[in-house]
């Protein structure tokens, strides 16, 4: 008889949650089945959880003038991501698209490890390291620039940027065009910013790895990677809409780079490494139709969202084309390696539709305006 009554007690006792002194065991056990239901439903909840609704990174952009063949394959690329794309030709400063225009002109968003970029123009310039120069960061981790660059190692640009001191890292960012306007008379553009003195946290290290204190836009990122591709001459960016300006259309230079003799060089080789063994692995697509690039992952706290950029060009002799993807999102779905991706399929779309092959017999030579001749960045 009390065999058959001690199943019934014992479920009594687990429903009304009271239990006898010395019933550890049973209670520990039942614990644990309390907290596995309490996890299966928490499962539950967050499967129920909706996610947001998709973005549409096309809505309110005006399409007059673009290059239709090269933002289709920036707006497929992007997809429903939140983020901008642009893309330019490095050789006279034209914008051929601007996918996410309200973003893409906004006044500037932390550049992550982007910034990097100007660090180590910085340093070869004033020789305060070579492309060879081996620096041991510990007893087993040592770098060289290409190395760096490559795998976007934070401790070895802080290095170079404690080296350089924030008045010669402000002036260099300054030549290559950050903290103004990168554009001539583009509606809605607003300048991004160049930190005025080094952050109080993370000194000069965290200026020149993480790019703490600068807003970039996507339009001076890539003004200076115009340069870079084209070998030292910093464009006005211009975005001509009707078909008259299309026609008439004229480089305008806003100032030459004076950088080391080799500086240009050697940073090419770093951002071919990212791409080729690097960081920026999900760009590559056909060794005969190379890229080069940077990525930068942080998050901007200005802004609360978590960032993914990357900066590139394509080294090819005729429509060689610099594209810049920018990914915001509040959560850490983003970051430079997607960003490298997108970029990726941009490249191979237009490459499957033999855009860097067309029209190889119709070079015609423009001779570009210069409109400031004034140095830059007076020291």
């Amino acid at each position: 008889m009390k065999k058959t009554l001690l199943p019934a007690l014992v479920a009594g006792l687990l429903v009304s949650g009271q239990f006898a002194a010395g019933q550890s065991t049973r209670s520990s056990a039942s614990g644990s089945g309390r907290t596995a239901t309490t996890t299966t439903r928490k499962k539950a909840v967050k499967k129920a959880v909706k996610k947001p609704p998709p973005v549409d990174p096309t809505d309110g952009d005006n399409v007059d003038g673009d290059d239709l063949t090269v933002r289709r394959a920036a707006v497929n690329a992007l997809g429903t991501t939140n983020g901008s794309v642009l893309v330019l030709d490095p050789n006279s400063g034209r914008v051929l698209t601007m996918v996410n225009q309200k973003l893409g002109l906004k006044a500037g968003f932390t550049p992550c490890s982007t910034i990097k970029l100007v660090t180590a123009l910085a340093a070869l310039s004033e020789h305060v390291v070579e492309r060879d120069t081996v620096i041991r960061l510990s007893r087993v981790v040592s770098f060289t620039l290409t190395t760096a660059l490559a795998h976007s190692n934070n401790p070895y640009f802080a290095t170079l940027g404690n080296r350089l001191g924030y008045e010669r890292v402000a002036h260099y960012a300054q030549m290559l065009g950050l903290g103004e306007k990168a554009g001539l008379d583009i509606p809605g553009e607003q300048p991004g910013t160049i930190v005025p003195e080094a952050p109080k946290f993370g000194g000069v290290g965290m200026m020149t790895s993480f790019g703490e204190g600068f807003l970039v836009t996507p339009l001076e990122l890539g003004a200076m990677l115009s340069a870079i591709a084209n070998g030292g001459t910093l464009y006005y960016l211009q975005y001509p809409r009707r078909s008259e300006d299309i026609d008439n259309f004229t480089p305008k230079v806003k100032r030459p780079l004076e950088l080391a003799p080799n500086g240009i060089a050697d940073v090419k080789v770093g951002m071919r490494g990212a791409v080729d063994f690097g960081t920026a692995r999900r760009a590559g697509y056909d060794s005969n139709e190379p890229i080069l690039g940077k990525t930068g992952t942080c998050t901007d706290f200005s802004s609360s969202s978590h960032m993914g950029w990357f900066g590139s060009f394509n080294d090819v002799g005729r429509h060689q084309l610099v594209v810049v993807v920018m990914l915001a999102a509040i959560n850490k779905s983003v970051s430079g390696p997607v960003a490298a991706g997108v970029a990726g399929a941009i490249y191979r779309s237009l490459s499957g539709q033999h855009y860097f092959t067309t029209d190889v017999g119709e070079v015609k030579p423009i001779l570009p305006q210069i409109i400031t001749t004034k140095p830059c960045c007076d020291r």
